[in-house]
């Protein structure tokens, strides 16, 4: 009987180590989905550019998380000998793995916001220092319930903030974050002329479609994985993210009047929202949840664009962060008993929580981000502007007539 518990422990073990590493990697291939979606957005001559910032930004962020992110935000290093880490399999590994892609997640998502006029290592330095810091001191909070935070709003509103897959910790942070970093660029030359917007045009519509189909594919590996358990897994999930990207594409095609651009984005806005409820929510709340979003995507990008004259370059902040705290709040409105949901979440602690995120996000992107501002600058030049990103940081184009 010892031989038969201890083949199915390891067999337990080992389908878990499994499991959460192909998550893992149905994240990791989620980059590729914001590199291209922000290459097919932006102008040919800011392509490379694109390219070269998602991945060096993976690259800064995996060494952020590794040696400080994940110890704020778990109390867990991996200064121990390769022998104790490879225990069971080696699973707090994988685990680690799987969220240090949610956390490289948060540059890839504000890249998109400050396309086109960023300086490349001042940004990079500041990713670093946002996964470092900033997104595991919420993570932990939210995740892992430092500082008692989850405790108070378990006792004073009976349960504490559901966050299943992150709306709130990753994307409302994602997209806050940027919204400040965009605010403190600044405008593209030329975006505006006599107050009325100049349209800028994507340089490559089926890059921009690439990218949110391998963004939509990987989300499955996002939602459903976050149970990081074979035990925990669960077909709700997996459905309420289908029926929340298909609301979002719903909304965002009659509301976005067939835009291209905003109907490949709404999907990704139904996504966003579900994140956070997507294990409580019926599959119809999912479809309402990913519906609104898809909408408040639309009208948002249309808004801060003409209106308030803010040159988010992919829409991240409405995206992101407006969606992502949508979808914190949704969860605690869908996810509940009335709605259809399985119950145990408070809107009240879903308002808070968001909010709480939102704070964090904004406070730590107004130290980050002002310190190199007033040191080294945030912004390229106007000739470099001019010229491009690509060849102004990466000496070389997208394309060769040669």
């Amino acid at each position: 009987m010892d031989n038969i518990s201890h083949a199915v422990e390891t067999l337990v073990q080992s389908s878990d180590t499994l499991f959460i590493l192909l998550g893992a990697i149905m994240v990791l291939a989620m980059h590729a989905g914001f590199a291209f979606l922000e290459v097919g957005t932006v102008r040919q001559k800011n392509q490379v550019n694109a390219l070269v910032k998602i991945i060096a930004d993976f690259g800064f962020s995996a060494i952020a998380y590794f040696f400080i992110g994940y110890w704020v935000a778990y109390d867990v290093t991996f200064f121990s000998s390769a022998e104790q880490l490879s225990a069971i399999n080696g699973y707090e590994l994988v685990k680690f793995f799987f969220l240090m892609t949610f956390a490289a997640a948060i540059p890839a998502i504000i890249s998109g916001g400050i396309a086109e006029r960023a300086r490349f290592y001042p940004m990079l330095v500041a990713s670093f220092f946002i996964v470092a810091f900033i997104y595991p001191f919420f993570e932990g909070i939210m995740w892992n319930g430092n500082y008692g935070f989850q405790n108070w709003l378990t006792e004073t509103f009976g349960f504490g903030f559901h966050d299943f897959a992150g709306s709130v910790v990753v994307h409302a942070v994602g997209g806050w974050i940027a919204l400040i970093a965009v605010a403190m660029l600044g405008i593209r030359n030329g975006r505006y002329r006599g107050g009325r917007l100049i349209a800028f045009a994507p340089s490559n519509i089926p890059f921009l479609a690439l990218g949110a189909w391998i963004l939509t594919i990987g989300w499955f590996g996002f939602n459903v994985m976050s149970a990081q358990t074979m035990g925990s897994i669960s077909g709700l999930v997996a459905v309420n993210t289908l029926m929340a990207m298909v609301g979002g594409i719903l909304t965002s095609l009659f509301v976005g009047k067939n835009d291209p651009g905003f109907i490949h984005n709404g999907p990704l806005a139904g996504l966003v929202a579900a994140c956070a409820g997507s294990d409580l929510m019926h599959p119809i709340g999912a479809l309402v949840t990913g519906a609104i979003a898809g909408a408040l995507f639309v009208w948002l990008f249309t808004y801060i664009q003409n209106r308030l004259h803010l040159d988010d370059v992919l829409g991240v902040w409405p995206l992101h962060g407006v969606c992502g705290a949508w979808g914190g709040i949704a969860a605690g409105i869908f996810g509940s008993e009335a709605f259809g949901g399985l119950g145990g979440v408070s809107l009240a602690s879903q308002v808070i929580g968001t909010l709480a995120g939102i704070a964090i996000a904004v406070i730590g992107a107004f130290i980050v981000y002002g310190i190199i501002k007033k040191t080294v600058g945030l912004r390229l030049t106007d000739e470099d502007e001019y010229n491009g990103a690509d060849l102004a940081i990466h000496k070389i184009g997208s394309v060769s007539d040669d």
